[in-house]
């Protein structure tokens, strides 16, 4: 398992660069999950300000077992899908550093609740994910492209690091209608920033 989190940590480090700050929470049943803090500066303007910034937050943990269906009796330790959690969201506009927790429940959710987190999966936070926020859900979108999917040694599935998009109330109710890739394909048709922490909700039928 140490093995496992020290080669996550270290293709975080490689994605993203070094964490700025990180924080371990641990809940009942589960193991330690931490939440790493990384800062993309964005362009530099020529007042040497950077401008788009944008702050990202990963969970380290959650892959250091495999998700496993709950109907099966007894799980196998070693095979199943492994993930973390990454969420991007620009600096600066809202009090974004109280997600640690919620991020950190969702990261748990496979060892609390038998939960096989994927891509086109909605997770419910239940409570705005930060202060003020229009979002309390978020939308599990494909891995492989901001931070590359991890190989690891036969039989162990490869570690996938699997975006979170905020979704607003209405759009949680909508994608269950929908599906995720009708929302994906509305957000993208009106040109939504999913990096803003104060957005409404995307124009729906």
């Amino acid at each position: 398992m140490a093995e496992v989190l020290s080669s996550v940590e270290a293709r975080l480090r490689s994605a993203l660069g070094e964490p700025e700050a990180r924080a371990a929470m641990t809940f009942v049943g589960t193991d330690r999950i931490e939440v790493l803090r990384f800062l993309d500066p964005g362009q530099t303007s020529d007042s040497g300000e950077g401008e788009g910034a944008v702050v990202r937050y990963a969970t380290l943990g959650m892959s250091a077992r495999p998700m496993a269906d709950p109907t099966v009796v007894v799980p196998d330790p070693d095979r199943g899908p492994r993930a973390e959690l990454v969420l991007s969201v620009r600096a600066g506009l809202a009090d974004t550093d109280k997600v640690l927790r919620p991020l950190a429940v969702l990261a748990a959710s496979p060892q609390v609740e038998g939960l096989v987190v994927s891509a086109g999966a909605s997770l419910e936070v239940g409570e705005p994910l930060w202060p003020g926020a229009p979002f309390s859900s978020v939308l599990v979108g494909e891995s492989g492209g901001l931070v590359p999917d991890l190989e690891l040694a036969a039989p162990l599935e490869p570690v996938r690091f699997l975006p979170l998009l905020p979704m607003t109330p209405n759009e949680a109710a909508w994608k269950r209608v929908k599906g995720a890739q009708a929302l994906q394909e509305r957000w993208l048709a009106h040109g939504t920033d999913l990096r803003d922490p104060l957005r409404g909700s995307v124009a729906l039928d």
